[in-house]
C-alpha cells in the first residue's frame, strides 16, 4: 500500500524518486525537489494517505474494535507516523550512493535480513537487478 501511494503522490507533484526503504516504524526517501510544491507538502500528503488507507483496512477487518494503532478504547491516542521528518540535502554523486547504501543496509543492521536483496519493501533490488516492482526509482531527473 505504502509503494502504491508513493508512486501516485510522486506523479501528483513531479518528484523524482532516487532510492527508499519501508521499515516496520519509519521509512527512508531519497528523493528530488518536488516541481509542485515542498518536500514538506509530498510528507504530509504521503503520511496522510498512507495513514487514511491503514484505518481503512483496519476497520474493514475488525469494525467493531475501536483501537488505533494498539492502543485500546480509553487510553491516549498514537499517531501512526511521527510528527515530523528529517531531511539532509545531498549534494554529489558520493553521498547519494553513501546514503542509499546506508539505507538499503538499515534491514540488515536490525536483524530483519541477513541480506538487502531479500527485503522486498526497498529499492535494492532495483539498483541489483533491474527489477521494477511497485514504485521504481527513476534514473534520470524529470
Amino acid at each position: 500500500m505504502f509503494l502504491t501511494i508513493l508512486n501516485e503522490v510522486r506523479a501528483r507533484y513531479e518528484f523524482f524518486i532516487v532510492g527508499y526503504v519501508v521499515m516496520p516504524e519509519h521509512v527512508h526517501l531519497l528523493i528530488s525537489e518536488p516541481k509542485i510544491g515542498t518536500p514538506s507538502t509530498v510528507m504530509r500528503v504521503l503520511k496522510q494517505r498512507v495513514s487514511r488507507a491503514a484505518r481503512k483496512i483496519r476497520r474493514r477487518r475488525n469494525p467493531n474494535r475501536l483501537e488505533l494503532w494498539g492502543k485500546e478504547k480509553g487510553e491516549p491516542r498514537r499517531s501512526f507516523w511521527q510528527r515530523r521528518f528529517y531531511d539532509f540535502n545531498v549534494w554529489n554523486r558520493k553521498k547519494r550512493i553513501e546514503k542509499l547504501h546506508y539505507m538499503h543496509m538499515n534491514p540488515v543492521k536490525r536483524g530483519l535480513v541477513a541480506d538487502p536483496k531479500l527485503w522486498v519493501w526497498s529499492s535494492y533490488r532495483f539498483f541489483q537487478y533491474g527489477e521494477k516492482g511497485l514504485c521504481p526509482p527513476d534514473l534520470e531527473p524529470r
